[in-house]
Formats: C-alpha cells, structure tokens, sequence
C-alpha cells in the first residue's frame, strides 16, 4: 500500500506547470483548532513562493481557518485558492468567520487572486455575504477563474453579481481592468434573479472565456438577459447551461447572441427544452458564424426531425466538430437514418452521439400546440421530473429526471456494441456481457491500444441512475484491465498515461482525441483503482495530473473528487 502522506508530501513539493503549491487534497483531515492545523501551517510557512492551497476533500473550522490565515499573511505570492469541499459536517454559522479570516489573510498579504474556488461547500447566501470585502479588493483585481459550483447560492447570486461589477469598476480605476476568465456556478438554484444580475456583470467584464451555469431553474426571461452578456463577451469558448429551461422563447435570442462568436468551441444546451424553433434558430446561426465550433449538445430539447436536420446540415462547415448530441429528442427511424446520413455525407459521422434515447416520433405538426403555454409546460414537466423546492429561496423549476436506457429486443454481438456502443446495446448482450466482449477481442486483450480503447469505449456509456449499466460496465472493465495489467509485457504507467490523454490531461503522441463526456471514464476509474489487479505504484501519476487545472474535468468535480479519494485511499 503506498504512503499517502510521503506522496502527498511529494505533491507539496512539486511543480506542475511551474506551479508552487501546498496539497492536502482528499486527506480527510478535521481541522477544529489551532492546534489541528498546524501540519497545514507548517507546510505553507516552510514552502517558499507558495502560490497555491489545494484543501479539497478536508473539513476547516473557525479557529484552524485563523491559523491557516495567519500564515497566509506572510505569503504575497499567493495565487490560487483551491478550497473545494473543505467545510463538510460543519454548522453553518461556523463556515462565515473562516471563509472571512481566509480572506482577510490573503488581502494583509497583498496578494493577488488569479484563481478562487469554493465549490461544493454549501454556504448558500451567506458564504457569498463572507468573501464579498476579498471579491470587491485589490486581492482579486487579477482573477481570473472563479469557481462556486454547488454552493447553494440562491439570491447570493445578486450580491456575488454587485461584487464582480463594484471589483471591475475598482479596478479599473486603479488602471488594472478585472478581466475574469472563467466563471462556474451550477448546481445553485440562482433562477431568474440570479442569473440576470450576473448577466449584467458578465457584460459589464467582457472578457470570460467560459460560463458555466447548469441546473439552476433558470427559464427563458433569465436565458434573454444572459444572451445578451454572451453577445458582448467575444472571447467566449466554452457555454454551459445545461438542464435550465430555455424553450422557443430563450434559445432565439441565444441563438443570435452566438453567432459571431469566432472562438466559442463548446454550447451546451442539452435538457434545456430549446424545442424546434429554437434548434432551427441555432442551425442558423451555426450556418452564418461559430467556426471553430468542437462540441454541441442539444439532447433532450423536444427537437423534432425538420429542425435537426437543419442541426446535422449546419455541420458541414464545422471542421473541428468532435461531437454532436442529440440524443433523446423525437426523430423517428427514418429521421435518424436521413441525420446519419448527413453527418456521413459532410464526413462528420464519428462526431455524431448516441440516438439510442431517441423518443421515436417524427410527427412535426404537434409542435406549434406545445409551445402554445410555456407556463403550463413548465407545470406539466414538473410533475413528471422530480420536483425541487425550498421555500426560503422560493425556488420554482424541476431537475429533470434522467432517461433510462431501454434494452432492445434483438440480441446485441460485442462487435456490434464495440462499433458504436450504448447503454442499451450493453444491456441487450445478456448475461456476461464481459466474457463476449474478451472472446471478440482475443489475444488483443493483451495489446495496450486494443485494451484501452475498449476500455474507454465501455465506460463511456456509463449511466449513473442505472445500476444494471454501472455494474456490466465495472464487470466489462475488470475483465478487460485485470487481463491487460496482468501481462508481463504491460507497463502500467504507459496505460495510466493513455487514460490521461483520453481524459485529456495529457497530449498523446498519436491523433486520439479526449472523450467529449469524462463523467462514465471518471465513475469507472474510481472503480478500477480499488481492484486488486490495479497497480498501486502508478496512484501518484493519477493524482498529480488529476490535481491540474482543467476545465473539461473541473466541471464534473464530484466524479473528480471521488477518483481522488479513493486514490489516496490506496
């Protein structure tokens, strides 16, 4: 078993992209008093230069966030922030006065924020009120990410929205403009209000580069306002407003918004009920402008099969097209074969995703009756998601329930899955799937390009709300590794190196592209490492690259986090 804290200790000491930085991530570490911090004091007081704090996955109360801020003060150099999920078990009350010592430590210091990430600690509105005096500082005129994914936020969304507009003015009249690059904020019940302040600080900046906003009960008055801060941030690439509620009447004015963006990459507007007016509205746009467009998610919008024909045919321009989700809208058999065949006939076929969730229907003329009443569909989608509701914050909206796959009635061949895997195709190979998938592959299950391939493919159709697909993908994967590490041609850091590339951490020397979704490989990696086939000498590769910054894995954090616990566990 390896010592956790000899390569934490390591982890401390080394450079990642030039980067100094003190990492206690995922320890489990209680932090109550002073005395309790002081492994954390001295380690930050003993690291010369130290520009960043990695404290995820530990619990930090009042007076060991006073010692922590102590030594902060002496450390001008500081830079990033990373403090997700260090309040866990803690009351409420208690979580105000550490994040306010935290911040008063950094701004003695003078120190200068370029990144600050608190999420998934639930503070809700007074956590926000606690690190507005650091928002509004010079400490943060330089920030650059910002991250409070998972926070509970509700209105503290407005008052975070006046901090970033008071911190812009403030720093442009010291001559040193905020230009803030990156801004996540799902998973906190902002709605409406929320998102139109921040909206208006948003175009207040106009320099983000990435807006991440997912599941937040936002409807189509808030989607207007938020279109209209895309429209004047010109250096967008990644837009994430996945699982709000768009209809007809959001996705037109964010259509238009979008379409001279030269550098956005990534739109996600899956689950946002953006309908057909709105995927025409958008193919349009997509048509005229976005030409370094890599990734589009319109699935389960309630698009029918006119408009995303228009969708599949806006592709053709989109040379860096690397995928195209419309999964779970309404086209029928023939609509999917004809978009198929338009995706082959621009030669963009592998982009396309799985339609396995398809609704089956390629009826177009109930669609002027659906968006008739946009209230009432509102009504009628709650009651057959799941409802969400806090009085407090008066939160009205749905999260939406995943689809479950179905299994097909005709048996499935492992050829037939490994072509173009899904859920349910998975499911339809019967009982022990594991043991067709190793007979189609052979002897290849000992080649490391084969096995990994294979590997990613089946963990690409995890899905997380269906146990039945969790454990056939965990039983396929334990056959396929356990024989591939068991080699004695194997080296195990070149295959632990392949799954950095595959999760885009790393470069690979060959033309394989990241996955476009990392949740299935992360869910399924956190898996693997605990098998008694894993070799535990590459666990500190996984951890020091996983402990980067990346944005396409930093935006599903709880599968992170999950991996690296159960790395240091090890």
């Amino acid at each position: 078993m390896a010592d956790v804290s000899a390569v934490t200790a390591q982890l401390a000491k080394a450079s990642v992209d030039q980067l100094i930085e003190v990492s206690f991530i995922g320890k489990g570490l209680k932090l109550d008093s002073e005395d309790d911090a002081r492994d954390v004091v001295a380690a930050i007081q003993s690291c010369e230069g130290m520009q960043s704090l990695l404290l995820s996955g530990n619990t930090v109360g009042v007076k060991a966030a006073e010692a922590i801020a102590k030594a902060l003060e002496t450390k001008p150099e500081f830079e990033r922030a990373r403090w997700s999920d260090m309040f866990t078990g803690r009351l409420r009350s208690e979580i105000p006065p550490a994040l306010r010592s935290l911040g008063a430590g950094i701004m003695k210091a003078g120190a200068h924020l370029v990144e600050l990430d608190l999420s998934d600690n639930a503070f809700g509105p007074d956590g926000v009120k606690a690190v507005k005096e650091l928002l509004e500082s010079p400490s943060c005129y330089t920030l650059r990410e910002m991250r409070f994914n998972n926070n509970g936020l509700g209105i503290g969304g407005k008052i975070m929205a006046e901090a970033l507009i008071t911190c812009y003015k403030n720093s442009s009249r010291a001559g040193k403009p905020l230009s803030l690059r990156v801004f996540v904020a799902g998973r906190n019940r902002l709605e409406n209000p929320g998102a139109i302040a921040l909206a208006e600080a948003f175009k207040t900046i106009g320099t983000l580069e990435e807006i991440a906003m997912p599941q937040n009960g936002i409807n189509h008055e808030g989607i207007t306002a938020l279109a209209d801060a895309v429209e004047h941030s010109h250096n967008l690439r990644i837009l994430n407003l996945n699982d709000n509620t768009f209809t007809a009447e959001g996705a037109v004015p964010m259509a238009k918004a979008i379409r001279n963006l030269f550098k956005l990459e990534v739109i996600n507007f899956g689950d946002c009920l953006v309908r057909s007016e709105g995927a025409s509205a958008i193919a349009e746009s997509l048509m005229e402008g976005v030409p370094n467009l890599k990734e589009l998610n319109l699935s389960f919008g309630e698009i029918k099969r006119e408009a995303a024909v228009k969708v599949a045919e806006s592709m053709d321009t989109k040379h860096h097209i690397k995928l195209l989700d419309l999964n779970g809208n309404s086209f029928g058999e023939e609509g999917i074969e004809l978009i198929q065949s338009i995706m082959e006939s621009n030669n963009h076929i592998d982009a396309l995703g799985s339609l396995s969730d398809d609704e089956g229907s390629d009826d177009d003329d109930s669609e002027d009756e659906e968006e008739e009443d946009d209230e009432e569909d509102e009504v009628e989608d709650a009651e057959e998601g799941t409802e969400v509701k806090d009085p407090n914050l008066q939160v009205r909206g749905t999260a939406i329930s995943p689809k479950q796959p179905t299994t097909p009635a005709v048996p499935i061949t492992a050829g037939e899955f490994l072509t173009f895997p899904t859920s349910s195709k998975l499911l339809a190979m019967g009982a022990n799937p594991a043991d067709k998938i190793l007979r189609e592959l052979g002897d290849e299950v000992y080649e490391e390009s084969v096995a990994v391939k294979t590997f990613v493919k089946i963990a690409s159709v995890t899905v997380l709300t269906n146990n039945d697909v969790k454990n056939a993908v965990n039983q396929c994967s334990d056959a396929i590794l356990g024989k591939l590490f068991s080699s004695q041609k194997c080296k195990a850091e070149s295959v632990i190196n392949s799954f950095l590339v595959h999760l885009g951490l790393i470069k690979g020397e060959d033309k394989c592209r990241p996955v476009g979704d990392p949740t299935g490989l992360l869910c399924t990696l956190e898996h693997v490492v605990r098998q008694d086939y894993f070799p535990r000498r590459t666990a500190p590769i996984l951890i020091a690259f996983l402990s980067r910054p990346c944005a396409a894995i930093d935006s599903h954090i709880t599968a992170k986090h999950q991996v690296m616990q159960a790395l240091h566990q090890l």
